[in-house]
């Protein structure tokens, strides 16, 4: 499975990238501007940076679970990179991560003028929309929306979810999730938007009902094999029944994530 043609209900696009704008230099991964060959501006993540295909692994199931439910999220692309795009880069280490991530990695549209997400400028957010941010994060277990780095950007007067990179953290440990849908998230307790949060309870009722068994089934299914390959020789299927799995079993009601991070949010 190398990852769909076409954009749409199916999941993003594959497109290629023509240029190399930019590196940003924020965070350890070192994410790039690029130009594609759809004329679009993408934030590319790259297949080789320190958390391997795995990171992207979670970019993709966390964009996609997002907008399945219809939180805000930057149009998601599948791309592919030919080594030589950066040749002209004079960073040693980001002409490594270049060759490094030969083939198919993973980029968001871009969003032009946006700003980061500030929590002590008390910009206002929808407390339907902070409460069902926090029910996605405590769904895949993401531990990176602290205030400390709150991966979300202000565009056009919304919020916008970025950098899913650290979502599904434990399939670093265990690639079969084996019994982590059902283990404790204490870390849904630091989320940046708990103390502006509407009800997690009500946010369950609203966005558990569109991420249907069939719907997590698509979503695991663009998971592309080369980001499933490794030196474990486990067959790719394997590895994406292990994430279907994983999110159906945490998506059984009573969800216990919803009622863990809604405790969270009274205690905050």
């Amino acid at each position: 499975m190398d990852g769909p043609t076409t954009a749409g209900a199916t999941g993003p696009a594959r497109i290629s990238a023509t240029r190399y704008v930019a590196p940003f230099r924020e965070g350890g991964s070192l994410p790039a501007l690029v130009e594609a060959d759809d004329d679009g501006l993408y934030v590319l993540k790259f297949r080789g940076a320190g958390q391997g295909p795995r990171a992207l692994v979670a970019e993709l199931v966390a964009g996609e679970v997002a907008r399945t439910v219809g939180l805000p999220v930057p149009e998601l692309a599948f791309i592919d990179l030919d080594p030589d795009l950066g040749r002209a880069e004079p960073d040693p280490e980001i002409q490594d991560l270049l060759r490094a991530s030969t083939g198919l990695n993973i980029g968001l549209d871009y969003l032009p003028g946006s700003l980061a997400y500030d929590p002590a400028a008390e910009q206002e957010v929808d407390p339907d929309v902070a409460a069902g941010v926090v029910w996605l994060d405590a769904l895949l277990t993401n531990v990176d929306r602290t205030a400390a780095n709150p991966n979300l950007l202000v565009w056009h007067g919304r919020v916008w979810l970025i950098d899913h990179g650290a979502a599904l953290y434990r399939h670093h440990q265990d690639w079969t999730l084996e019994g982590a849908w059902s283990r404790p998230f204490p870390a849904i307790a630091h989320h940046v938007l708990l103390g502006v949060a509407g009800s997690v309870a009500d946010a369950d009722a609203r966005l558990a009902p569109a991420l249907t068994e069939a719907e997590i089934g698509r979503i695991t299914d663009l998971i592309p094999d080369a980001w499933l390959e490794d030196e474990e020789g486990v067959a790719p299927a394997d590895r994406r029944r292990a994430y279907r799995d994983h999110l159906v079993r945490r998506m059984a009601a009573p969800r216990a994530f919803a009622a863990e991070a809604e405790e969270a949010r009274a205690a905050a």
